[in-house]
């Protein structure tokens, strides 16, 4: 069952995961509207023809004032793995400071609910990036949002190459009992299973717990869906635009392009 108000905002407009979800959204038939950082609007592609999509920066608090008001529900998906300590740019400022400015919106803006694509703790994740993350859905929580709190793997397109490395965990991630245990949560996840798995998880009507996994999302697929062997990319302008960049090391978001501001 869905939500009567099927307007979802996503941040993130014009990047690799923002993208995907909003492409997943509209599928669904939901009514999509993109945050894209200014300067970034040629990003969006042929996806700009097909969703509502607005400027803002998700660093700076005034530049988000009345961005989500009339949704239903709010997608973060901005912050990175990667940071930049030269440039002011840590995983603190990267991570918590921009989910805590875009939930800050939600609360001003009247939207009941937050899905927040958060970390999973695994080897090749770094602690101050966890640790970031789960300072982000501490806060979340404390200011009284309804909140979907996604531990995300990181996560790939089918079909193209990856190391071998995580062609493996991948491949333990899927295979019982591996699959049942911790394997299940932080293995390499396709990006069209995950994110259709968080365009329903975000419609659904009522929601049975606050944090989520890979698992969570995988159900939320079909047999085929989950089965679907790797295709071209589809020419329907509704198709995500991706970046060319290793998956493994695309942050979900964007940075700030000059360093650090508005903190």
């Amino acid at each position: 069952m869905t939500t009567t108000n099927r307007r979802v905002l996503v941040t993130g407009g014009g990047t690799f995961l923002g993208d995907n979800i909003a492409a997943a959204l509209l599928a669904e038939g939901a009514e999509v509207t993109l945050l894209v950082r200014p300067g970034a609007e040629d990003k969006l592609g042929g996806l700009a023809q097909h969703v509502r999509w607005a400027t803002a920066d998700v660093w700076n608090p005034a530049s988000l004032r009345g961005r989500a008001r009339g949704h239903s529900s709010v997608i973060h998906t901005v912050g990175s793995l990667i940071e930049d300590t030269t440039q002011g740019l840590n995983h603190h400022y990267l991570n918590f400071v921009s989910a805590r400015n875009v939930a800050n919106m939600c609360i001003s803006d009247g939207v009941p609910h937050m899905v927040f694509i958060s970390g999973v703790a695994a080897p090749w994740t770094s602690r101050a990036y966890i640790r970031a993350k789960r300072e982000a859905e501490v806060y979340i929580g404390r200011v009284g949002l309804q909140a979907s709190i996604v531990r995300a793997p990181l996560t790939y397109v089918r079909g193209r190459p990856r190391p071998f490395f995580f062609r493996l965990m991948t491949l333990l991630g899927s295979v019982p009992p591996l699959s049942w245990l911790l394997f299940g949560r932080i293995a390499p996840m396709p990006v069209d299973l995950f994110a259709r798995g968080v365009a329903r998880l975000t419609l659904e009507r009522k929601r049975s717990k606050i944090i989520y996994h890979a698992p969570d999302l995988r159900k939320r697929n079909t047999r085929a869906e989950r089965r679907a062997q790797a295709r071209p990319p589809a020419r329907d302008s509704r198709t995500a635009r991706r970046i060319d960049l290793p998956e493994e090391e695309t942050p979900f978001g964007w940075t700030p392009p000059e360093g650090r501001e508005n903190g």
